[in-house]
């Protein structure tokens, strides 16, 4: 369960700490206090979507820390390499200007991402908004499976599903009309053909355009090369840089011996020579590549405009160019043997589709027990909540193999005697949308265990015995788990194991707001504030101590 929640620059909440308790707290105060803060609040330890907003004007970070005792061990620890204490689990969140977000769990970090699978597995959030969920009938489905617990079946289903999806995808893709089957087969054979017969060479249009540049450059490099040789071996009127050498190594050949530094300088003239013949050597080679036929620069042009123009059609390199070849012959090929392929594709659909209606059918008698068991547990919550006489029923039309099943799912109610079934949104109002949000999230959390559920503003459009039923209902529950509430109901706050309330001061032109836990007194203060308004009077403050009787007494069972 929450035992402890630390908040630092939420919003208009500065610091606050709640320690909250086992069975059923109740958060109350006026509208705008920031009861929904404390929400948020714990949705941020819990890994959902926050915003830089929501941190406190002139802040520059948002902290949240919440302790959790006993805690269900699961898989997540040991995925996540997180170590695990089922007495203590801490979980803290940090929001910064920046967007930046830092998660740790018992001091470890970890991602937002992996904080919401185990906030899962830790907290159930009822908000405001959820009611209206129910009139989509696209979720109740979603509820169904949830109650159902049929995710190995649906898992194995949506697989043979997705891959009689695959089979048919192709099968259209194979199916043409003749007309455009001719129509592609040509373009195909046109481009395949025009491909091949440009014979291109992966690296070709480099090496062609290095050549270009050389043969361009021809009379530029030839007198360049003729120049550097006559340096290096002179001419008809001095002698080159290899001549020169060498007269200098046999200079020195003959007192090389004398000394070691001789025998060093003899060594660098001897290396200097062995140098600028391997210079000369590479510098005769490179004038001998410089040789061309008649009309090779020509040849090169033409091949590199081919290369060009295959390029704007099918690439931006040869590579791609060749690459789209390879497609469009594997796809001529579909083509020309398509007829063979189909043939193929049917049997294999047929077997999928056989084997996709065998699981729908497991997956939707598992659905159709859990509907049943779903109906009578809902209608007993339901009668729990003063709708004794309504009627819950999970309609199933059946429907081609789909991505969800065999089955559409839709709930019908009827909330008077000789009313018949309709869908939700025709019958339900308010007040019976949120009871039967309250029983759904009931009957749904006796199937995953989660330890705590927080309901925020349950009590939308319930009053009188309804709300007393509500609140019975609300403190019933928080026997097997923790419950805590956000209401304006003094019914519901009644029935509180523990009561907090949330006040809004402002002080030198700031804004603060502080959650208090209420003794006995303060609660009777908090209950005739409920009944009454903002006028308390000694009417109000023994109606608050009626309801308090009233409520000690209903937990005993003197009251139903």
């Amino acid at each position: 369960m929450l035992s402890v929640l630390h908040i630092e620059n939420i919003a208009v909440i500065e610091q606050a700490e709640i320690l909250f308790e086992g069975g059923f707290n109740v958060l109350t105060g006026e509208t705008g206090a920031g009861k929904s803060i404390v929400i948020d609040a714990i949705s941020a330890i819990l890994g959902e979507r926050t915003y830089r907003d929501v941190i406190r004007t002139g802040a520059s970070r948002a902290f949240v820390s919440a302790i959790f005792t006993n805690i269900p061990e699961c898989s997540w620890f040991s995925e996540n390499q997180v170590d695990f204490d089922p007495q203590e689990l801490q979980v803290q969140r940090e929001i910064y200007a920046d967007g930046k977000n830092v998660c740790r769990v018992n001091r470890r970090p970890v991602s937002v991402a992996s904080l919401k699978k185990l906030g899962a597995r830790l907290i159930n959030i009822h908000g405001q908004h959820d009611s209206q969920q129910l009139f989509d009938e696209e979720n109740h489905l979603t509820y169904l499976d949830a109650f159902a617990r049929d995710e190995k079946e649906l898992e194995d289903y949506r697989a043979a599903f997705d891959a009689l999806q695959s089979v048919r995808r192709e099968m259209q893709k194979l199916s043409m009309d003749e007309s455009e089957k001719l129509r592609l087969v040509e373009t195909l054979q046109y481009q395949i053909e025009e491909i091949r017969a440009a014979n291109l060479i992966p690296g070709e249009e480099e090496q062609l355009k290095e050549r270009r540049k050389v043969l361009q450059n021809a009379e530029k490099l030839s007198d360049a090369l003729r120049a550097a040789d006559e340096a290096l071996y002179g001419g008809d009127s001095s002698d080159g840089a290899a001549g020169l050498l060498s007269n200098a190594e046999h200079a020195l050949s003959r007192v090389n011996t004398i000394s070691a530094d001789m025998e060093a300088l003899y060594q660098k003239i001897s290396d200097l020579m062995y140098s600028v013949q391997d210079a000369a050597d590479e510098l005769r080679a490179m004038r001998d590549d410089l040789s061309y036929s008649e009309g090779e620069l020509e040849q090169i042009e033409e091949r590199l405009d081919t290369i060009h123009k295959l390029k704007r059609k099918y690439g931006a390199s040869v590579e791609d160019v060749l690459a789209y070849l390879q497609k469009s012959e594997q796809r001529l090929d579909e083509i020309e043997f398509a007829s063979d392929r189909i043939e193929s594709l049917k049997k294999r659909q047929a077997e999928l589709q056989k084997e996709a209606v065998r699981l729908g059918e497991v997956l939707r008698e598992k659905r159709l027990r859990a509907a049943k068991e779903m109906e009578t547990d809902i209608c007993e919550e339901l009668r729990q909540l003063d709708m004794p006489k309504i009627r819950f029923v999970c309609e199933f039309t059946p429907q081609e193999p789909a991505e969800t099943g065999l089955d559409s799912v839709r709930f019908l109610m009827s909330a008077n005697v000789g009313e018949a079934l309709k869908p939700l949104s025709k019958v339900a109002s308010g007040g019976e949308l949120a009871r039967i949000m309250l029983a759904m999230k009931q009957v749904l959390a006796q199937q995953d265990g989660v330890p705590t559920l927080i309901f925020d503003e349950v009590d939308a459009g319930v009053s009188g015995r309804a709300a007393q039923k509500v609140a019975l209902k609300l403190w019933a529950v928080s026997k097997g788990r923790q419950v805590l509430c956000v209401t304006h109901l003094p019914q519901i706050a009644a029935m509180a194991d523990a009561e907090f309330t949330v006040e809004k001061r402002v002080e030198h032109e700031r804004t603060y707001t502080s959650v208090l836990h209420l003794d006995d007194s303060g609660r009777r203060q908090e209950l005739a504030r409920l009944i009454g308004g903002s006028m308390i009077t000694e009417t109000t403050l023994a109606g608050a101590a009626e309801l308090l009787r009233l409520a000690d007494e209903a937990k005993k069972g003197d009251i139903t």
